[in-house]
This record gives structure tokens, sequence and C-alpha cells, in this order.
């Protein structure tokens, strides 16, 4: 049975998913947002600083710390678009945290709405207002990230366009900056990627410049080493691109590593930490990190949530399967099907498909055959995901063997 599906984050957040428009929204927020306070548009390093803090908090998972000091940079300087910028981040990564929960969807719009409107008012009394050009990018590209997650593909297109065309004129008005490099990165390589990933994408990447995948690795590296405020997301940007599509599984454990030393409460980097031992098959590690988050999920620790618990368990059920604990394996398999369950309310996840369908191979190697076509046929009735279908039917007509 092959299995390299990697979970909600795989499925959802990573660059594959957010295609044009996210991966545009991603160059703006990191390129823009950034690195114009590096530009000291920013002119007070009282606020400055606490932009900094506030971004901090954001990786930590400390969320209200992070809106009391966008709080105070709106406060402060009312007429920037930097503190509204990140307030909406901030609400982002509330977002993230419950992916499949909508709910938080309309106050993120919202909030993005407001800083474009912040630009615009900037940019009618000077169009070359760079920080205002670069933050409109950045809230509009991050309308569009949401929008690809969302399936409005051509919506987050047209955004995709906008964004950029502001990007584009700020870069040219500010092009001697280094955390920029970021933004630069992530546009030539996903540029080049996109059309070759997702064909109905071509008409649209013909008005825009040819990206160069080697460029903007060595772009993204770049500003992973020397960028001042990109530098974090840069190696998350990094990170996701070698895992997903370089397939560089050392390169990327090492970023992941990292980014879980820095922000040891953060659990998307936690759970990143966990797949890439999954990738090189260190399933003792496997079982060290996700024991880790099951724990956390399970005593409640802030940020850890039930979808963090479902993947934990579903990485240490595997591990018990690999290891022949076939007794244990199903408990933690049990376990991560009753939590998607609590989720899945949409319709079978790729959790669901994969633990069901492990669950009944698991029958087959306990002698329990006719337990395990139940399972298969059950598999059936999910949505597909890596194959599931495909080994059902073939486990149906002969039982699974090691």
């Amino acid at each position: 049975m092959r299995n390299n599906w990697n979970g909600r984050e795989g499925q959802q957040h990573l660059p594959g998913r957010r295609t044009f428009g996210g991966f545009l929204a991603l160059l703006l927020f990191l390129s823009a947002a950034t690195s114009q306070l590096h530009a000291q548009w920013i002119d007070d390093p009282a606020v400055d600083a606490r932009i900094l803090k506030g971004i901090e908090s954001i990786y930590s998972i400390e969320f209200e710390k992070a809106d009391a000091e966008f709080t105070e940079v709106i406060r402060l300087q009312p007429d920037h678009p930097a503190g509204y910028f990140f307030q909406a981040m901030t609400q982002w990564w509330r977002i993230l945290s419950d992916f499949e929960d909508e709910s938080q969807d309309e106050r993120f719009l919202a909030m993005l709405e407001n800083v474009v409107e912040v630009c615009e008012r900037r940019l009618r009394k000077n169009r070359n207002d760079v920080a205002a050009l670069f933050f409109k990018g950045g809230a509009v590209g991050f309308r569009g990230r949401l929008r690809v997650n969302r399936g409005k593909w051509l919506a987050a297109a047209n955004d995709g366009v906008t964004a950029l065309s502001a990007i584009r004129k700020a870069n040219e008005l500010e092009p001697n900056n280094s955390d920029v490099l970021l933004g630069m990165g992530i546009y030539n390589y996903y540029a080049k990627l996109v059309p070759e990933q997702y064909p109905i994408l071509k008409p649209v990447m013909l008005f825009l410049p040819a990206g160069d995948k080697q460029k903007g690795l060595e772009q993204l590296e770049h500003a992973a080493q020397e960028a001042r405020y990109a530098k974090v997301e840069a190696m998350y940007f990094l990170l996701q691109t070698y895992f997903s599509y370089e397939k560089n599984f050392t390169k990327s454990l090492e970023l992941a590593s990292t980014l879980r030393s820095l922000y040891p409460g953060n659990p998307v980097f936690h759970r990143m930490y966990g797949r890439c031992f999954v990738s090189l098959g260190n399933w003792g590690e496997v079982r060290r990190v996700f024991g880790e988050v099951e724990e956390r999920f399970r005593t409640g620790n802030a940020g850890y949530n039930t979808h963090d618990g479902r993947e934990a368990h579903y990485y240490l059920g595997r591990y018990h399967f690999v290891s022949g604990d076939l007794t244990g394996a199903l408990q933690d398999f049990y376990r991560c099907d009753e939590l998607s369950r609590k989720i899945d309310k949409n319709g079978a996840s790729g959790f669901m498909s994969m633990t069901n369908l492990t669950i009944g191979m698991i029958y087959d190697l306990q002698g329990r055959r006719s337990s395990a076509q139940a399972q298969y046929q059950k598999v059936l009735m999910m949505k597909e995901y890596n194959r599931t279908h495909t080994d059902a039917r073939h486990f149906l007509k002969t039982p699974y063997k090691r």
C-alpha cells in the first residue's frame, strides 16, 4: 500500500493548494508587510518594536497579545496600513487553527477590505506611496489565498493579478531591500510551478512574467538567512516548498527543526516537524514528536485542537502498524476515526479514508476477513485519497498481507 498522504496541511495549506492566488498572497504578505518596515516606513522606533513583538506573538499562537500590540499600533498611527494588516494576519492564523470552520472568514475579509481602504486613501494623495502599494497588494493577495482554499478559483486568480500589479510597482520604487527577495523568490518559483501543475491557469500566467524555480529557491534561501522581518516566513515557505515539491526531506527537517526550536508552542511547525520524520521513515521520531502533539491536545495546550489530535493519532497509528503492534495501531486509528467524525462535516477527509482503509488491512492481518471487507466497502463510500479506492477494491478481492 502506498501512503504518502500527509494530512490537513498537506491537503489545504501547502503551496500546492494555494495555487495562483495563494502563492501571490504569501508573496505579498511577506515581501510587503515585513520588508517595508525595514525600509523605515515606520518612522517611530516604538511602533516598529510593537509590530515586531506582535509578529512574534502570532507565531507563538498568542493571538490576544498580538491583537493588543497591533491595536496600539493603529492608535499611534491610524493612517498607516501596517497595524490593520497585521491584525488581519492574526485573524488568518486563527483560521489556520481550524480551517474547516468558515465562520471566521467574513471577519477576515472585512479586515482585509479595511486595509485596502486605508491604502487607497494614501494612494489618492500619492500614487507612488510604496507602503500603501505593498500593503494593498498583501491584503488583496491574502483574499485570493482564502478564495483558493475555498475553491473560488477565478476570483482568486483575479485577486492575484491585481496584487501582482501593486507589488511590481512597489518593487520598482524600492528595489534595494533584501527582504523583498522573499516575495520575488516565491513568485519566481511558483510562477514556473503553477502552470505545470494546474494547466487551467496557463492562460492567466501568459500575462505575467516567466518564473525560474532555481532562481526562486536561491532568493528564498537568501531571505531566510538575511531578511530582518521576513526570516521566519521565508524559512516556513522554504520548508513547505522543499517538502511538497522538491522532496528534499533532509532540508525540510533542518528548517522544521529550526522553526520548532524558535516557536515550541506553534502546532503548525510542530506537525510539520513530525511529517518530515514520516517522509524520512524515522518511525521512532514519529512516535516521539506526534506523541508530544497528542499529549498537548489531550491536556488542552493553547493552540492544539481536534485537528492536531486527529493527525497525531493517525501517525501514531502508522507507527504501531509499521512496528507490528496491531492492537496499539487499532487504538490510535479508532481514536483518529472518532475525531474525524467530529470534524468532517462535509464528507470524509483523507484522514478518515486512510484510517478506515488501514483498519481493514489490520483486520485482514488478524484473520477477521468479514470485518475487513466491511471496512473496504466503507472506504468506497468515501472520497478517494491517495489510491484508497484502488486499494480497497484490490483488498476486497485479495486479503491484505504484509
